[in-house]
């Protein structure tokens, strides 16, 4: 009698399942907005003691000096990625994006706005079979199989992490007074 009544179970438990993560999960991916905040903190930006194409120069020489490869570079803005392979079929691309803003009408102070996205690939594999009848013999067919493998992109977020971007900060600041410290003998050798 169990046995009668233990598939109609599993069909029960499996409809509420899907009745509950149906509707529920997509109505939690539609607020998301909700959970912005939109105040005023510096994890995303800094203010450097430079001008706005130093601060650029800046952070396009620490992205370098990390291996990432930079995509394009003005004196106002800085996109770079760097591409990792954290496990055998998982890779992960984190790509940054910096905007240089002078504050002020001398151009120094300026502001650095950074924020990096984090996007997560996994490999997936798909057969494809074809059969070959061969009609002299008969109708023999010998199935031909194969894999092919793709990336396929399953998740992608802005990186939050505060500390994340204290870390880049810091290497811009030392980038910064490295190329100030280069400026100043290429002006004090000229004289």
């Amino acid at each position: 009698m169990l046995s009668a009544r233990f598939p109609l179970l599993v069909l029960v438990a499996a409809l509420l399942a899907a009745c509950s993560s149906g509707p529920g999960s997509s109505r939690k991916a539609e607020l998301v907005y909700q959970n912005e905040q939109f105040k005023p903190d510096e994890t995303f930006s800094r203010l450097f003691d430079a001008s706005a194409p130093d601060i650029c120069e800046a952070a396009r020489r620490a992205l370098l000096s990390q291996g990432y490869v930079i995509s394009a570079a003005s004196k106002g803005m800085v996109t770079g990625a760097k591409r990792f392979q954290p496990e055998g079929e998982v890779h992960v691309e984190i790509s940054f994006n910096v905007v240089c803003v002078a504050e002020g009408k001398a151009g120094s102070p300026s502001t650095a706005f950074v924020s990096a996205q984090q996007d997560r690939y996994v490999i997936k594999r798909s057969s494809a079979a074809t059969s070959i009848g061969v009609s002299a013999i008969g109708s023999i067919s010998v199935p031909l199989s194969s894999q092919q493998d793709s990336m396929v992109k399953v998740a992608s977020e802005t990186i939050p992490a505060g500390t994340f971007y204290d870390r880049f900060f810091a290497l811009m600041q030392t980038m910064l007074a490295d190329t100030s410290d280069a400026s100043e003998e290429t002006r004090s050798s000229s004289n």
